[in-house]
């Protein structure tokens, strides 16, 4: 696809699951079964310490907060403006973490990707997989022509995905984003083209 084709074909997102071998992504929202209850593990993953430094599910930690949270990416696939996609073990479907593709100008193709997952499936490249893999989705389904990748300056696991899933380094923005320890932070940013060369993964 030719950048002139990207500029004339960004399109809202449209919820699917994404097969990754072992994992799945599957579209958060109302309808995803997640073994345990899925409201059960919006909450538990709210919880967890590290989601909650770098990506705070705010209210979540509580079931009418986790319903709130579902309800919210029920209606960003409606509207098409986000991708929210929690990411699952394809053997038993337990919720492994989540990654979300949003539009943040589609007019101009740029889009954003975020990502968490739970302590026990860290260190294992699946941060790394499901990223890839939603920013390849991003601009083959939708058009997307620039993705963005930010994450506090002392967050050197997110440094090491953004630098394995082909996101250079862009800059530091200064005092730029509020995450869960409070204090407004200094933020990376690196960002993708879609006519950058393909990933691999080893």
């Amino acid at each position: 696809m030719t950048t002139s084709d990207l500029a004339t074909d960004r399109r809202p997102f449209q919820p699917e699951v994404l097969d990754l071998g072992a994992f799945l992504l599957r579209p958060w929202g109302r309808a995803l079964d997640l073994p345990g209850g899925t409201v059960a593990a919006v909450t538990a993953a709210a919880a967890d310490t590290e989601i909650a430094r770098w990506n705070p599910l705010h209210d979540a930690t509580h079931p009418a907060g986790a319903e709130a949270y579902l309800d919210r990416a029920d209606q960003r696939w409606a509207d098409g403006s986000t991708a929210c996609f929690a990411v699952t073990d394809r053997a038993d479907g337990r919720l492994c973490g989540n990654v979300v593709l949003l539009w943040t100008d589609q007019g101009e193709g740029v889009a954003m990707v975020g990502y968490w997952l739970l302590a026990a499936a860290r260190g294992r490249g699946l941060a790394t997989l499901a990223t890839t893999a939603i920013t390849d989705w991003g601009v083959r389904t939708a058009g997307v022509r620039r993705i963005e990748l930010y994450h506090a300056v002392g967050n050197d696991s997110s440094c090491r995905v953004a630098a394995r899933a082909g996101f250079p380094y862009e800059g530091t923005l200064r005092g730029s984003y509020r995450y869960g320890d409070g204090p407004y932070n200094d933020e990376h940013l690196h960002a993708r083209l879609a006519t950058d060369p393909p990933v691999t993964l080893g």
